[in-house]
């Protein structure tokens, strides 16, 4: 496991950390904050500096320059420095049929949207009327009104797209190809379709399962894979705090039982030392026959 974790946060204009931080931080067992956040401390953390340590792995989400900063140092080879997964900027997709309030469809697009003007959501209508498709848009225009960074949303929503599809199948076909980092399925019986989602980094399920919960409260890490990753990464995990490391010890028995094979896979690869290793060993123990 991970023996010391290290939190990068951005200071407050004052240029303290906000208290609700220091609470989570404490609670968590983290001693050690860096008041900076963006590329300019993924650098730090990557290569170190006088007051910040190098550590050896990055995680948490970001816009696209710290995504870009994390994708970079991870393939810098003097960094030497792991990362979750590439986590940034936001995307939702919300999935929804002729059962879903228009209401409930319009929060969930606009919980994401505000995230930042590079911010993606997508609405994949499943045979909704041009009634119901209008009813989302006249909810998504009332509510953003009342949006304190409204004009960031609007930006996002600029860039964002619906797309209507005649079944729940073409949805999930969409879906998949699509790889959202946050998967709402505002549909009847939406946990039986679960098993035909192959990739997205979370899901919600049905009318009451707003991304927001996933945010903040239900259990459920808010630090998922963007820009399609979902087909090859998951979201953080406890597993991302950990690594394997695998033993083997062989006795004469066992020696003797996989040696041949070992030294024959050798031979075929030319690796003559590979193989030279087994024969010593299996001469010794009066093993071998040429």
């Amino acid at each position: 496991g991970c023996l010391e974790v290290i939190l990068a946060t951005p200071p407050q204009a004052d240029g303290s950390v906000s208290p609700e931080v220091l609470y989570i931080a404490a609670k968590a067992g983290i001693r050690k904050i860096v008041l900076a956040g963006g590329a300019q401390a993924i650098a730090a953390l990557a290569y170190g500096t006088q007051s910040v340590p190098k550590v050896d792995k990055i995680c948490g989400p970001g816009n696209a320059f710290v995504t870009m900063a994390k994708m970079l140092v991870q393939n810098d080879s003097t960094a030497q420095v792991s990362i979750d997964m590439p986590a940034g900027p936001s995307e939702v997709m919300v999935v929804a049929d002729k059962s879903a309030n228009a209401e409930f469809v319009a929060a969930d697009l606009l919980s994401q949207a505000e995230h930042g003007p590079d911010s993606q959501v997508v609405l994949v209508a499943v045979a909704l009327s041009s009634l119901q498709l209008e009813a989302i848009q006249d909810e998504l225009v009332k509510q953003l009104k009342a949006l304190p960074r409204a004009a960031i949303t609007s930006v996002a929503l600029s860039k964002s797209f619906a797309l209507c599809v005649s079944s729940m199948e073409e949805a999930l076909n969409f879906s998949n190809r699509y790889a959202p980092e946050h998967l709402i399925l505002n549909v009847e019986k939406a946990a039986s379709y679960v098993p035909s989602v192959k990739n997205a980094g979370s899901v919600f399920l049905g009318a009451f399962s707003p991304e927001s919960c996933g945010d903040y409260a239900s259990g459920t890490n808010h630090t998922l894979p963007t820009y399609g990753y979902a087909r090859m990464y998951s979201g953080v995990n406890t597993a991302t705090f950990q690594k394997q490391i695998t033993s083997q010890e062989l006795t004469p028995e066992g020696l003797k039982n996989i040696g041949p094979a070992v030294a024959t896979l050798a031979a075929v690869e030319g690796l003559d030392a590979h193989r030279n290793a087994v024969i010593v060993r299996q001469k010794a123990l009066g093993q071998w026959s040429t």
